[in-house]
């Protein structure tokens, strides 16, 4: 199986949207996608996912379904902590850098002021959703890699989501660092990331990344920056 990975549109975060500029991104990766094979098209349930995907359905005519699991993650201090009460992400990953930690060697995410942070508990829920998820596509969790058990895995699909909901997905499908894939990819909007699985029934499979972050679609049309 094929999975494709859209990240939204320019978005309009108040109103949960596409602005403008994300709708031409958005038919920009639309007209990319096309001749993908793409068999289905899954999406976040927020607006900015929901119509990036949109204008990918309506090109090569199928349904978006919605996957709530892939709905942004939450980020920021638990309860009762006052240090690093934001806790974003990317900014984290940078910070961590800054006090010369290796994003490789989780160890600094167990300590103040890294460690009171809700995005754990996402980070959680988005692997255990998933791989409830995967086990209705046929591959079913086993350690650090997937068995193939179903027998309809030679596909391509597609899922729209967002930066902080595919970087945890993507740091439990290729056992990487969340906090690490914030920083290395990082991605545009609209941006491209594959990965592709096995599909020998039976064997043990991890994901094998095509390519990762590729934003060339919006980059060639001028629609990569607010004009």
């Amino acid at each position: 199986m094929k999975i494709v990975f859209v990240r939204h549109g320019h978005p309009d975060y108040v109103n949960d949207c596409l602005t403008d500029l994300g709708h031409k991104q958005a038919e920009s990766a639309a007209l990319r996608l096309k001749d993908e094979g793409i068999e289905e098209i899954y999406s976040s349930p927020f607006g900015r996912a929901f119509e990036t995907a949109q204008h990918t359905a309506k090109i090569i005519s199928k349904e978006v379904v919605k996957l709530d699991f892939m709905r942004e993650i939450r980020w920021g201090a638990t309860e009762g902590n006052e240090v690093y009460a934001d806790g974003h992400p990317w900014d984290t990953s940078l910070y961590a850098v800054s006090l010369g930690h290796s994003l490789m060697d989780e160890s600094w995410t167990k300590d103040e002021p890294f460690c009171n942070n809700v995005v754990f508990s996402e980070l959680e829920r988005v692997a255990r959703e998933a791989d409830e998820w995967l086990l209705t596509m046929g591959y079913k969790r086993e350690g650090a890699n997937y068995r193939v058990v179903g027998e309809n895995t030679n596909k391509t699909i597609a899922v729209f989501s967002h930066g902080g909901s595919s970087s945890a997905l993507f740091s439990h499908l290729l056992n990487l660092p969340f906090f690490y894939l914030c920083r290395a990819l990082c991605p545009d909007f609209t941006s491209i990331t594959v990965l592709n699985f096995g599909d020998e029934v039976g064997s043990l499979t991890a994901p094998q990344i095509e390519y990762a972050n590729d934003s060339k679609h919006i980059k060639s049309k001028g629609v990569s920056y607010e004009m």
